[in-house]
């Protein structure tokens, strides 16, 4: 049966199709950039001689021990498991400003790989200006200022090097494509010729990637799935410190976090996280609780505040930072249920300081202590932490890890740990079963 044949129109900037043929992308809004294609419906199958040998029996295959670069920056590591895999391909994005440049650079500074450094964005000048602040050497380093794909990768292949820093991918682009830099096809091309290297060659590559509004990175969503490691360089609510975090990793976890604080002289890595969420040197008010949360392998001692006012409108407010603000209903629903606390006529503010949200529940008792605290306005001991989750009946039930938790608490010399009851051999904890015995030992 002969191929039917359509003619469609497509976008040469965001890819959409059309029907027919319009002046405008109904899509991304360009002019001028729909061209005719040819488009088989019923194309025939085309048979092909395989060699069975490429198939592979799970049965006599190896397990293959990556091999790693070590970058020294332990935060940096640490979120991708250990070091980077040579011959993967790492998409590190991050709003303007907030370091990312600067990281990459403390990154080729530790590794005595050969390195290469493209950049789209800025001149040798400007990027030896960087150097010279953060007071680095580079005798591993070469530089080359190029948008071109196609030549990138002839300079790529003929040096070789164990490290290539690629600064933006949004600047690049192929000639085999009419539409500009930055355009979806654009990224999309870029980023599969530079797996196709990094696979190829066995050589690493860092993209560094712009962020959109929503903090996701520009471009696709295809960009994400094709690289090995999808890393998120954020700020915390004070603007000195820096979280990385990975939101893909087929090396590793996805659930650690690095810590950095930003210096004059570059990032410098956080060695005791939990003292940048805890309070230095305050005199303690009601409403303030301290808890512990995982963020993958590692315990975060952070401060939960509450400030419960009587609410001067018919409907009171429930707000929360930091802390999903679902659960602060439940959990509100539960204290006027079991515990009787009168809140339906009082507003409750919740803040999680430092800038760190909790997805979990292990920090369900602490918001429950901090809002009784605050309506009774007594305070907490400071020496005081609690962990636990908070069921619908008023009960208190373990968390996951809880032991790393009390031993962070214990290694930061607190000597209240109020905690569920658990089976477990450490020593000078408060077990309660429920939210009512819980509220007796803390007033």
């Amino acid at each position: 049966m002969p191929k039917k044949s359509t003619t469609i129109f497509s976008c040469s900037k965001c890819g959409a199709q059309f029907p027919k043929w319009i002046g405008r992308c109904s899509t991304c809004g360009a002019w001028g950039t729909i061209s005719e294609e040819m488009s088989n419906d019923q194309a025939p199958i085309i048979k092909i001689k395989v060699d069975k040998n490429l198939l592979v029996d799970f049965k006599s295959s190896e397990i293959i021990n990556f091999e790693r670069l070590q970058t020294k920056i332990n935060e940096f590591d640490r979120v991708l498991g250990g070091g980077i895999v040579v011959g993967s391909l790492i998409l590190l994005g991050g709003a303007p400003g907030i370091g990312k440049s600067t990281l990459v650079l403390q990154i080729c500074q530790n590794l005595k790989t050969p390195t290469l450094y493209v950049s789209g964005e800025e001149s040798a000048s400007q990027i030896k200006m960087r150097i010279d602040r953060l007071n680095l050497d580079f005798s591993n380093l070469k530089f080359l200022g190029e948008n071109n794909i196609e030549k990138i990768a002839s300079f790529i292949i003929e040096e070789k090097p164990g490290l290539v820093i690629i600064d933006s991918i949004q600047t690049l682009y192929s000639q085999e494509l009419p539409s500009e830099a930055g355009s979806i096809n654009q990224v999309r091309i870029c980023t599969v010729k530079l797996l196709e290297l990094a696979k190829k060659y066995n050589i690493s590559i860092i993209i560094i990637g712009h962020v959109t509004k929503d903090g996701l990175v520009a471009g696709p969503k295809s960009l994400e799935h094709l690289v090995d490691s999808v890393l998120y360089l954020e700020a915390t609510a004070t603007d000195n410190f820096r979280m990385l975090r990975s939101a893909k990793n087929r090396f590793g976890s996805t659930s650690e976090i690095g810590i950095f604080n930003m210096t004059g002289s570059g990032l410098a890595e956080v060695t005791n996280p939990s003292e940048l969420f805890l309070p230095q040197n305050q005199e303690p008010n009601s409403g303030s609780v301290i808890t512990c949360v995982m963020e993958g392998s590692r315990p975060f001692l952070l401060e939960i505040q509450a400030l419960v006012t009587k609410t001067l409108f018919g409907y009171p407010q429930r707000r929360a930072s930091g802390f999903d603000s679902n659960r602060l209903q439940m959990l509100i629903a539960v204290l006027v249920k079991r515990v009787q606390i009168p809140l339906l006529n009082q507003d409750i503010h919740l803040n999680v300081t430092g800038g760190l949200k909790i997805d979990e529940t292990g920090a369900d008792l602490a918001v429950c202590a901090a809002i009784i605290s605050s309506f009774k306005d007594k305070i907490i001991a400071p020496d005081t932490i609690l962990l636990g989750e908070v069921g619908l009946g008023g009960e208190i039930r373990p968390v996951y890890q809880i032991e790393k938790r009390i031993e962070e608490a214990q290694k930061l010399k607190f000597k209240n740990i109020i905690c569920p009851v658990i089976k477990t051999e450490k020593k000078g904890l408060t077990t309660v079963k429920n939210l009512e015995e819980a509220i007796k030992k803390l007033f």
